[in-house]
């Protein structure tokens, strides 16, 4: 087996670069549909919960998918199911511009999200493969970096695309992915696992439970909910008996791996609420267009972009838990700015947003750095398919709690006594408690990785 010891210094920078491209149009692609969707709505006469699907169905694909290639990393060469993927997504996209009817634009993002799917599981392998434990950190800050781009730029590259042309040109963005598939098929190495076969049916019963929750999340099914509880139990059954189970019972009995993928799915749907909340509160209550949002939005990405690798070296040099306390502060100063600032000037939305994002993306690469961490090399795939999988959940279930939030209209009274606005009181509120909530949250985190989280953390740090 190839180990990555023998590959040039410069490798690991190289993919990164092209890792950061990729990601920062995977990630345009991922939220940039959440503008035109109004605008396909009535050009194919949809309701919302119709045309919700554009997304709805981008959403469970990818996450099955985050998973399935992480598994699928233990067999095969990453440049082969990198390759796969990426000219998947591709495919995907000229269907989606050649569409001429509903349901092809539906089978044209199914098939982007299948395509695109790969490149969470590139975005954890890559950082864990290429660099040591000491310098993952920044590696994991620069994956940080192209995510938040991507995130920024969509919204406001969707605004221009629709005002200057058509909703359809958004497909073509994804092929300027293809540029970065020559880097991919140089430097990464030919490193692949044993021929074991693959569990298909631990791997439906799974993909059947995620799709089953993310549905039941959307839809706020009770009967989807049960359905999920049904499978889950069925795939819990699979992998304890099968021979060999999709995914194995044995890195679920690793604490630390366990108990940070807890922690993870809570504080990840919590400093994943801003890019709902704001763009919501940008629209409905100081009554801004798209364009106008994504700009607003922009300089908390740009930000980010200057200093996500100096949270990577914060954790490379002083620590995760550092890290993870330093993205709290973060995240609490800025939910609490929010929740004075919701329904006044842009501009003080926009300058206390930059505390969220920063701070949102300081927790992700904290997060991703303490579970590569825990995982033996042969778990790295699936392990981090996992968290991958596991985090997307979590930000829709934030999104469906948070919208019910919003659905039940103006609260009785503000909990912030420095919020005057009645317009924008919910949102005020919701960004107080989310305060609370990181508070609770880090404080449990402390308690398995502070005092005593520290000597486990070192051990891992120095151990692999």
């Amino acid at each position: 087996m190839q180990s990555h010891a023998v590959n040039p210094k410069n490798t690991g920078n190289l993919l990164m670069r092209a890792l950061i491209f990729t990601l920062i149009i995977s990630s345009m692609n991922a939220n940039m549909f959440n503008i035109v969707l109004p605008t396909i709505s009535r050009q194919f006469e949809l309701s919302s919960s119709q045309v919700s699907w554009i997304i709805t169905s981008y959403m469970i694909v990818y996450a099955v998918g985050a998973v399935t290639f992480g598994k699928l990393t233990e067999k095969y060469r990453l440049k082969d199911l990198l390759t796969f993927g990426l000219l998947l997504f591709v495919l995907g996209s000229i269907a989606g511009l050649a569409a001429t009817e509903y349901w092809m634009i539906i089978a044209g993002r199914v098939v982007q999200a299948a395509g695109a799917s790969v490149i969470p599981a590139m975005a954890m392998i890559v950082p864990v493969r290429y660099f040591s434990p000491d310098k993952r950190g920044r590696a994991l800050g620069m994956s940080a970096i192209g995510i938040a781009l991507g995130t920024a730029m969509g919204p406001i590259v969707a605004g221009f695309v629709i005002s200057a042309w058509s909703w359809r040109i958004l497909f073509v963005i994804p092929l300027l992915s293809l540029l970065t598939l020559p880097v991919y098929r140089k430097y990464l190495d030919d490193e692949q696992g044993d021929a074991d076969p693959i569990d298909w049916l631990g791997g439906a019963l799974l993909a059947g439970t995620v799709t089953a929750i993310l549905l039941a999340l959307t839809n706020t099914s009770l009967w989807l909910g049960l359905s999920a509880l049904f499978m889950l139990i069925l795939f819990v059954l699979r992998i304890r008996f099968a021979a060999a189970p999709f995914i194995s019972p044995d890195i679920f009995r690793n604490k630390q791996y366990s108990v940070i993928l807890v922690i993870t799915f809570f504080i990840t749907g919590i400093s994943f609420s801003s890019p709902y909340l704001i763009p919501q509160l940008l629209a409905l209550v100081n009554g801004l267009p798209p364009a106008y949002i994504g700009i607003v939005m922009l300089p908390a990405a740009i930000v980010t972009t200057f200093l996500g690798r100096k949270g990577g070296k914060l954790a490379d040099e002083k620590g995760n838990p550092r890290l993870v306390y330093t993205a709290s502060a973060l995240l609490v100063i800025g939910f609490l700015c929010l929740s004075v600032v919701a329904g006044r000037h842009a501009v003080l939305v926009s300058l206390s947003l930059i505390f969220c994002v920063l701070g949102q993306s300081f927790m992700q690469i904290a997060m991703s750095n303490t579970v590569s961490r825990t995982l033996s090399h042969e778990q790295t795939g699936v392990g981090m398919g996992l968290f991958s999988m596991l985090t997307f959940i979590s930000a829709a279930s934030s999104t469906a709690v948070l919208g019910k939030v919003l659905d039940s209209g103006a609260p009785a009274a503000a909990l912030n006594p420095i919020a005057d606005n009645h317009a924008s009181m919910v949102y005020s509120n919701i960004f107080a408690v989310l305060a609370v909530l990181v508070i609770v949250v880090i404080a449990v985190y402390s308690v398995q990785f502070g005092r005593r989280g520290k000597k486990a953390a070192d051990h891992l740090t120095n151990g692999l």
